[in-house]
């Protein structure tokens, strides 16, 4: 059984020498509570939490949900450890005080959540599908819908869903035929099925608060016509309390591949009460809030998958023997040399290490950026608010589907370090790559998000969010050229940089002629893209661990930590050139085969 340690140097590594969390919290409402010694008191118990109560239910949540006429009954200690998370006031940790939280930064919690999910992604999905639901009520909801239903879920007592997903959709969410009637007291009823809905029937709270998409009597065709909705699982009083049950209900629970634990639920919708959220017909605007959460919250599973995969690995390098090293025996004394003097061992644990820090680097950052976004939303500021939300938004598909992939790359290779033994149930390692395998899928598949980076964010957005990003990578080139340690990964990432542009240029030429040449090129544009993203935070982050070795630090991580950057320059961002290769060719031989002679 894997046992999750925090990474805790890696973590402060970041926070401190690389984001420089605290001047930025200085800027940040609410920040001026995140002093050091308050962040690190949070992170030491969300670490404790993670390790001591979340790590050993992980296997355990692998036997699965059951259901019983319409009940669903989580896994063993599931229920126990989601009441000891809402004791510990963890849900609210991000929240606005107003409405039940404490009103520390986002950036923070997202810390958090990164270790409670690598830990257990799958218990963690119940509290963080919450989340989603409960910036879409703070975001768009009437002052009364955030005192009935925010306050609650906020404080744990309550907990909220997604509902979008129809048998007939899944991405395209135009076919949407939820049906949401008027009723004389301003309320509507809600008649449709949906599927797919994780959380949506559990038994870890009284009441669950579905967020759901349907369609008003004689709206607009497709996503022009659909608006958003609050339906509850119990409808609520006037004065906070419970009242009957809405005729929402399970019908069944889905059989997965993997995250067993997780209820993914059939919920029809028989005539339930429901209340409009947000303007008419602007329901998909309004969800994109829950979904770009969700969507920063599955990247999360990317650098988990990762994380947990090399923890899982590492030790089981160390201490299983197999032959001799090519270059000499290593431990004389032994049967045979640890398998981690061997060159495609250490390539697997390095490719490992280096997703699962990088990814994190590129989560912390985008968390920043979260922490503007709702900074300028809160005072008002919707200039502001739309800037940081385009800056954000360019990063959002890269961190959804790049680190998935990566993530998923790095769950198998944990079980190729173990051999057979990582197919054997008992190890741990095999199941993190059948629940990770859905975070390739959900919010949006990989190819989904790279016609959302490409199609919609490059090339509708006229390179603007491109060429912010540019901008950020350029100014810390420029910075950083003339440092002589520093050379090596400038060189290659200026490089990187100006192929990126020029590339980017020639789709955007080429799609101006053939409108197939988005979709062939947007998921090695997506992959490209991602590799030098990374490649920019690992150069931030040997020149911090290069800054820190100055000054005396700790010389062994420091050094690890620019060999691991080394790594990556050298073993990982070339791939970013096939990817650039493909990316660039005609869409002809993808398009010019009949559908009915794929097979004869």
């Amino acid at each position: 059984m894997i046992q999750y340690k925090a990474p805790m140097r890696d973590i402060q590594f970041l926070i401190n020498d690389v984001f420089d969390f605290q001047s930025h919290y200085k800027n940040i409402p609410g920040g001026e509570e995140a002093s050091p010694e308050m962040v690190d008191a949070i992170l030491g118990e969300a670490a404790r939490f993670s390790e001591e109560v979340l790590s050993p239910l992980y296997q355990v949540g692998d036997e699965g949900c059951t259901f019983d006429n319409g009940e669903v009954t989580t896994p063993k200690g599931f229920k126990e450890a989601y009441k000891q998370y809402v004791d510990g006031g963890w849900q609210g940790m991000s929240a606005p005080v107003a409405y039940g939280g404490q009103g520390l930064p986002l950036s923070l919690g997202v810390v958090k959540s990164e270790m409670m999910a690598t830990a257990n992604w799958v218990w963690n999905m119940y509290p963080g599908l919450s989340m989603g639901a409960m910036n879409t009520v703070y975001m768009h909801g009437t002052e009364e819908q955030k005192q009935t239903y925010l306050i609650p879920m906020t404080e744990g007592r309550w907990t909220g869903t997604m509902c979008l997903t129809e048998p007939q959709c899944g991405t395209d969410l135009g076919q949407v035929k939820t049906k949401a009637e008027l009723n004389a007291d301003g309320s509507y009823n809600l008649t449709g099925t949906k599927i797919f809905i994780s959380s949506g029937e559990h038994d870890f709270t009284d009441n669950i608060v579905h967020i759901v998409l349907a369609r008003l009597p004689n709206a607009p065709e497709g996503t022009r016509g659909i608006s958003l909705f609050i339906v509850p699982k119990f409808n609520v009083n006037a004065d906070g309390s419970l009242g009957e049950r809405n005729p929402v209900t399970c019908g069944s629970i889905e059989h997965k591949m993997g995250i067993h634990g997780s209820s993914t639920c059939v919920m029809n919708f028989d005539n339930a009460k429901g209340f409009l959220i947000g303007p008419e017909n602007k329901g998909l605007q309004c969800m994109f809030t829950f979904m770009n959460t969700a969507r920063i919250g599955t990247s999360i599973q990317g650098v988990g998958a990762a994380e947990l995969s090399f923890q899982g690995a590492l030790p089981y390098a160390r201490d299983r023997r197999s032959m001799r090293s090519l270059s000499g025996k290593k431990s004389p004394d032994k049967v045979a040399d640890a398998i981690i003097v061997h060159p495609d061992v250490r390539r697997m644990l390095l490719t490992q290490k280096a997703i699962a820090e990088g990814g994190r680097a590129m989560l912390y950052y985008a968390a920043m950026l979260a922490d503007k976004m709702t900074a300028a939303h809160d005072r008002g500021d919707t200039k502001g608010y739309e800037e940081w939300d385009d800056k954000l938004g360019f990063q959002t598909p890269i961190l959804k589907a790049f680190l998935t992939e990566l993530g998923y790359e790095a769950a198998n290779h944990g079980v190729q370090v173990y051999g057979g033994h990582g197919f054997i149930k008992e190890w741990g390692m095999e199941q993190i790559i059948r629940d990770t395998q859905i975070a390739k899928l959900y919010e949006g598949t990989t190819g989904v998000q790279a016609l959302d980076l490409l199609g919609r964010k490059v090339l509708m957005g006229k390179l603007k969010p491109f060429n912010d990003f540019r901008e950020v990578v350029s100014e810390f080139i420029k910075t950083h050229e003339n440092k002589a340690e520093m050379k090596p990964f400038i060189k290659q990432l200026k490089r990187s940089m100006l192929a990126w542009r020029i590339n980017t240029m020639r789709i955007a030429y080429k799609a101006s002629k053939d409108r197939d040449m988005v979709g062939s090129a947007s998921v090695d544009y997506l992959m490209y893209s991602g590799y030098i993203v990374m490649a920019f935070f690992w150069a931030k982050m040997a020149d911090a661990a290069f800054t820190q070795l100055k000054s005396g630090g700790d010389a062994d991580f420091y050094r690890a930590k620019i060999q691991t950057a080394e790594f990556y320059y050298d073993r990982m961002l070339p791939r970013a050139k096939g990817h650039g290769k493909m990316m660039l060719k005609d869409p002809k031989s993808l398009m010019q085969m009949k559908d009915e002679h794929f097979s004869f």
